[in-house]
């Protein structure tokens, strides 16, 4: 990967917020980091953990794939809240991001079916560029 793609809409002033992000992972960030994103063990890509994007901190960001996935707590069923969400993710989509969302409940809960969504979510990521 180039440094001009690597560094794609990095946000060097959202920096020290992020590191403190990375520092207060919820419950069901770490159990997704740990058993499905780190260390390229999602079909040998590289995530990074709380990614300053554009305007925003990413809770996990794939720049290979231009893949962003949220992982939204309870505070994420607030109509405020959802409404930033919202914005959140149209900006990202437009940059040329695919954001995959997933409630805490469904990290904790069902972690097999999320791996297997980023999968299939990869795989068809993988399907359309070699198709350009």
């Amino acid at each position: 990967m180039n440094d001009e793609l690597k560094f794609h809409e990095y946000n060097k002033n959202l920096q020290p917020y992020a590191r403190n992000l990375r520092g207060s992972m919820t419950k069901a960030q770490a159990c997704l980091w740990k058993y499905a994103l780190r260390a390229k063990s999602m079909r040998g890509f590289s995530f990074r953990r709380e990614r300053p994007v554009l305007n925003f901190i990413a809770d996990f960001m794939c720049m290979e794939l231009m893949l962003v996935i949220e992982v939204d707590g309870i505070s994420h069923t607030w109509t405020e809240t959802i409404r930033k969400d919202r914005i959140k993710d149209k900006v990202l989509c437009v940059a040329g991001f695919l954001v995959l969302r997933f409630t805490d409940n469904e990290v904790l809960t069902q972690m097999n079916a999320v791996i297997e969504r980023i999968s299939f979510e990869i795989d068809e990521i993988i399907a359309e560029r070699a198709s350009r």
